[in-house]
């Protein structure tokens, strides 16, 4: 196992009915802006409560942060608090919003290009601004971490950034609020959590037993509710149990100790940025492909994965592990992932080229876990990906 150090201030308040304990989370005398995207939270109830819990507060409202949130949206609301002298954020929605609100925190007092942020990958420590989250959509695992991923919208460039000071002083997650949510929107989630998940820990056997067991935990309960809470949202221990995986996925629990890979997103994130491909989908679309080509490399994980989450029996190792991953592949086409990047898009073609030569211009050469995810290993998974294997 690896050195580490564990650190997560989020104040987490789980459970049926906690939105109106936002009159306590909200700091008193606070001037708030309260940030939400398309608008669905005006159909499902959640604005009306969050607006009760309110009562009292000077509230600024800021909608139509986007599914991906762009920079210039974000901008526009980091202007406003300047000019309206408000600080604490309150960020209502799924984890673009929240990513959304991590951008925001930080650049309301960053001193120079705001950009900057984004295309250095900066690790915001201070001077950010204090926010909290009413959780609408299980995926992410943003409302309980410092990172955050933002898309420029003019370059069509899709950045993670993060940083200490980025945690959420709390987050509300109640899962009552998956009953509105569009079939696709919970596969997303389901899919999402679960590559979380893979990112750190399929890798290379660390030592780590504690943090193998937790992810494959994770692992174990997505596979058995996942298919379920798509069809059963009003279900409320399936939703429960959905909710809190996407969270444990990707809190900085299960990563601690051990290597992560990432590579998967990085990736993914591209597809997005040029194509408008939904997150989760993107990453079913590269993760099992990724796997292919770096088999040599994750094959004795692989087969732990395979014998621990998929119960496959046997001694050989490369056999378990090719299995795993057709395992892997089954359950994303049971959960609605179509993994055929040509049925995404026309120009599927160059996009092996596209990604890899944005790679290189940042500086993104070695990727992954020890740096083995290089830019011939790129194009390789992408134009596999490209027909689905």
């Amino acid at each position: 196992m690896n050195n580490f150090e564990l650190y997560n201030p989020t104040r987490l308040v789980f459970g049926e009915g906690q939105i109106a304990k936002l009159k306590d989370l909200v700091p008193k005398q606070a001037r708030v802006i309260m940030v939400y995207g398309g608008g669905s939270i005006f159909k499902n109830g959640i604005y009306e409560q969050v607006k009760a819990a309110l009562e009292g507060f000077t509230v600024t409202e800021f909608g139509g942060i986007e599914a991906n949130p762009h920079y210039e949206t974000l901008m526009k609301a980091v202007e406003l608090i300047r000019s309206e002298k408000l600080d604490f954020i309150l960020a209502v929605g799924g984890g673009s919003v929240i990513d959304g609100a991590k951008f925001i925190s930080a650049a309301v007092h960053f001193e120079g290009d705001t950009k900057e942020i984004l295309y250095k990958r900066m690790s915001i420590r201070e001077n950010a601004v204090p926010f909290g989250s009413v959780l609408t959509i299980p995926a992410t695992g943003s409302e309980m971490n410092s990172g955050s991923v933002v898309t420029i919208a003019a370059t069509q460039e899709k950045l993670p950034f993060g940083g200490p000071a980025l945690f959420p002083v709390f987050s509300i997650c109640d899962p009552k609020v998956i009953i509105s949510l569009p079939k696709r929107q919970l596969q997303n989630g389901v899919v999402d959590a679960f590559t979380h998940v893979m990112e750190q820990y399929l890798t290379y056997p660390a030592d780590a037993y504690l943090q193998d067991r937790f992810s494959e935990g994770i692992l174990q309960t997505l596979v058995e509710i996942g298919p379920k809470v798509v069809e059963q949202p009003d279900n409320y221990t399936l939703a429960a149990n959905f909710m809190w995986s996407c969270t444990m996925a990707l809190n900085g629990l299960i990563q601690k100790g051990v290597p992560t890979d990432w590579a998967t997103h990085m990736i993914g994130h591209e597809l997005t940025a040029l194509y408008g491909i939904d997150h989760a989908r993107t990453l079913a679309i590269i993760a099992p492909n990724l796997y292919k080509v770096l088999f040599s490399a994750k094959k004795e994980k692989l087969a732990q994965y395979g014998r621990r989450v998929w119960n496959i029996q046997g001694d050989d190792t490369e056999t378990i592990a090719r299995e795993a991953i057709r395992k892997t592949e089954e359950f994303l086409d049971i959960m609605g992932m179509d993994r055929k990047l040509a049925n995404h898009t026309p120009d599927y073609a160059q996009t092996a080229d596209i990604i890899v030569k944005r790679f290189e211009a940042r500086g993104w050469v070695k990727l992954g876990e020890n740096g083995i995810v290089t830019p011939d290993k790129v194009k390789e998974i992408v134009e596999l990906s490209y027909n689905g294997s």
